[in-house]
């Protein structure tokens, strides 16, 4: 069966957002059915217009990339969710839509599904492990099944050694990530994908055997 995988992302000026499209392609080039969808802006419009790699970046993506919804959710099989660190913690943006699952969680419906996250940050000690384990204390709610990196390929080593997800220090002014970073994010997508495939096909065959 083909996996079904939501890569879900805040990104202010691009370096999430092209962290999270290497993520699809991972996934996507393991047979996974992939939905690429950014949370919603909450900051006013004055402030992104002050930073125009920000402004560039909204502009750039706002009709291309459509925003998440609790839908999606539901639909997936397993889930990729990419943040800048903000004090060592998530995007509000990104944890606003998070908040908003609680109906899901309570049915169970995002329980048993795999889950990954990637960070960007400016600095390399500027929060990205701690983003990452912040964002872990949500789907140990979930009761998600976390799939961290490990050091389970020689690019996890190349793009800067961070078991817990790919992360890119993008500097200040930010910059894209580099190529290496972006297949370490397309192997992260292709082992989250493996893993959604496993799991929801051992749902579905638990799930006939109570029908």
């Amino acid at each position: 069966m083909s996996a079904h995988v939501l890569v879900v992302y805040y990104s202010a000026t691009g370096s999430v957002h092209r962290l999270a499209k290497a993520v699809a392609e991972g996934a996507e080039s393991a047979g996974a059915e992939v939905r690429l969808r950014r949370v919603a802006e909450l900051a006013p419009a004055e402030a992104i217009a002050a930073n125009p790699d920000w402004a560039a970046h909204r502009q750039e993506t706002e009709s291309t990339v459509e925003v998440v919804e609790l839908a999606d959710l539901e639909w997936a099989d397993g889930y990729a969710f990419g943040t800048p660190t903000r004090y060592g913690a998530p995007a509000a943006q990104l944890k606003q839509f998070i908040d908003t699952a609680g109906s899901l969680w309570q049915a169970g419906k995002l329980s048993d599904k795999p889950v990954t996250t990637f960070v960007s940050s400016a600095e390399q000690h500027g929060g990205q492990e701690s983003t990452i384990l912040s964002l872990n204390n949500v789907f140990y709610h979930w009761g998600a099944v976390i799939v961290p990196l490990g050091y389970t390929d020689d690019i996890v080593y190349a793009a800067g050694g961070n078991p817990y997800g790919t992360s890119w220090p993008a500097g200040f002014p930010s910059t894209a990530p580099d190529e290496v970073t972006l297949d370490c994010a397309r192997f992260q997508g292709t082992r989250l994908a493996r893993f959604a495939t496993l799991l929801a096909a051992d749902r579905a065959q638990a799930s006939a055997a109570q029908s």
